[in-house]
C-alpha cells in the first residue's frame, strides 16, 4: 500500500526540477529589447558615493563592494548614452521636506521612517546627484517617491506605462534594502526585473550574497554588467548563457 501512494509523490518530486529547469532554459534565451526596457539607477548620489557619503560612512562594512558597484554602473551608464537605451534616475530626495512631515518627522516610527529624521539624511547636499550619474537631457527623474522601493508614491510606474516599458534593469543601493523592494514591487506589478550582480552593493557581503542566493531568482534575474554592456551594443541583450 505504502509503495502505491509513494510512487506518484516521487514521480512528482521528480518532475519540479525538470520543469523548473525549463523555465530556467527559457529565461536564459529572452531578449532584453532596449525600446521596452530602463536601466534604473537608484541613489548614486551624495549619501553613498560623495565626498563624504554620510550612510557609507555609517552603515557600509563592504567599502570595495562600493567602489565595484559604482564603477560599474558607471560603465553601463556610458554604454547606455552611447546605444540610446532608456535611462531612469531614481533619487531619493528630501531637500523639500527639512522636518521630514513625510515621516511623522521619524516620531514614534520603525525602521527608515525613524533613522531617516535621526541621520538628518537626503537633504540638499546628501540628495545631489555624484558624476558620471548626474541627469542629462531626455533621461527621466523620478519624483515623489516616500519609499524604500523607488516605486513606491513616485512617478517611475506612469513613466513606464506610458512608454510601452515592460523590463527595467536595477543598479544601486543598498542591495538587501532599495534593490531588493524594488525587484519584489516591479515583479509583483508585472514588470520583467534584472539586477546588475556587480552594479549594485550591500552593507556586508553576507547581505549581497544571501540576495543573490536566495532571493533574487524569486523575482528576478541577475545579469553582469560586462556581459549587458556588450550585448547592449546589438540593441538587445541576451541574459543568461
Amino acid at each position: 500500500m505504502w509503495k502505491s501512494i509513494m510512487m506518484p509523490m516521487l514521480t512528482f518530486i521528480v518532475l519540479i526540477p525538470a520543469a523548473l529547469r525549463s523555465s530556467d532554459a527559457q529565461a536564459q534565451s529572452h531578449m532584453i529589447d532596449k525600446n521596452r526596457a530602463a536601466l534604473v539607477f537608484v541613489e548614486f548620489q551624495d549619501e553613498w558615493i560623495g565626498q563624504n557619503p554620510v550612510l557609507t560612512n555609517e552603515l557600509v562594512k563592504d567599502k570595495q563592494g562600493m567602489v565595484r558597484a559604482t564603477t560599474a554602473a558607471a560603465n553601463v551608464l556610458e554604454a547606455a548614452r552611447v546605444s540610446g537605451w532608456n535611462v531612469v534616475h531614481a533619487p531619493l530626495d528630501l531637500s523639500n521636506d527639512p522636518n521630514y512631515l513625510l515621516f511623522g518627522r521619524g516620531e514614534e516610527k520603525l525602521g527608515l521612517r525613524a533613522a531617516i529624521p535621526r541621520l538628518k539624511t537626503w537633504q540638499a547636499s546628501g540628495s545631489r546627484f555624484v558624476a558620471p550619474f548626474v541627469p542629462r537631457e531626455n533621461e527621466f527623474v523620478l519624483r515623489g517617491r516616500s519609499g524604500a522601493s523607488v516605486l513606491t508614491n513616485s512617478t517611475l510606474d506612469a513613466y513606464l506605462r506610458n512608454n510601452g516599458i515592460d523590463t527595467i534593469i536595477l543598479m544601486g543601493f543598498a542591495t538587501h534594502v532599495c534593490i531588493e523592494s524594488t525587484l519584489r514591487q516591479a515583479h509583483d506589478m508585472g514588470y520583467n526585473v534584472y539586477v546588475v550582480s556587480d552594479g549594485v552593493a550591500s552593507f556586508e557581503p553576507e547581505q549581497q550574497a544571501y540576495f543573490e542566493r536566495h532571493v533574487l531568482h524569486h523575482f528576478g534575474e541577475g545579469i553582469a554588467s560586462k556581459k549587458l554592456i556588450a550585448q547592449m551594443r546589438d540593441g538587445a541583450a541576451r541574459v543568461g548563457n
